[in-house]
């Protein structure tokens, strides 16, 4: 695993992701933020989630986060170039769906952080970045 650090853009696989939307036409970046977070989201929790797509999952979700009224901005070298146009707020529900799949059993992502012993340091993040993505009340849009 290319990754150098907890944050949600502090890998390869996470680079790669916002280096795809630049290269995207505008109208077409929400596609494919939305494809990421489905492609997490609809994996049954008997499934194996491929590592692949928990960290494309997680920093599509912090990329909506960042748009939400009081979020995180993504302040990482690794994030987009390109400003994002405003996402749907409707993708928050699917979002919320895919990162509790990250964090959940039968997730690679979470096993390669247990295998360094970062498991609850980095799942800890996650949770944030969910939290961030409800609404006022912890309700989910969507």
């Amino acid at each position: 695993m290319g990754t150098w650090g907890m944050g949600h853009f502090d890998s390869d696989t996470a680079a790669d992701f916002t280096g795809s939307l630049d290269d995207a036409p505008p109208g077409k970046r929400e596609a494919l933020i939305e494809e990421a977070l489905t492609s997490a989201a609809r994996t049954g929790a008997e499934e194996y989630l491929d590592a692949y797509d928990g960290v494309v999952a997680v920093a599509a979700a912090a990329l909506l986060a960042a748009q939400m009224p009081g979020g995180a901005p993504v302040d990482s070298v690794y994030g987009p170039d390109d400003p994002l146009p405003p996402l749907d707020p409707k993708l928050r529900g699917l979002a919320v769906r895919a990162l509790d799949r990250v964090v959940a059993d039968e997730s690679e992502l979470l096993e390669l952080w247990a295998d360094v012993s970062q498991d609850e340091q980095w799942s800890a993040g996650v949770r944030a970045l969910r939290a961030s993505l409800t609404e006022p009340g912890g309700q989910e849009a969507g």
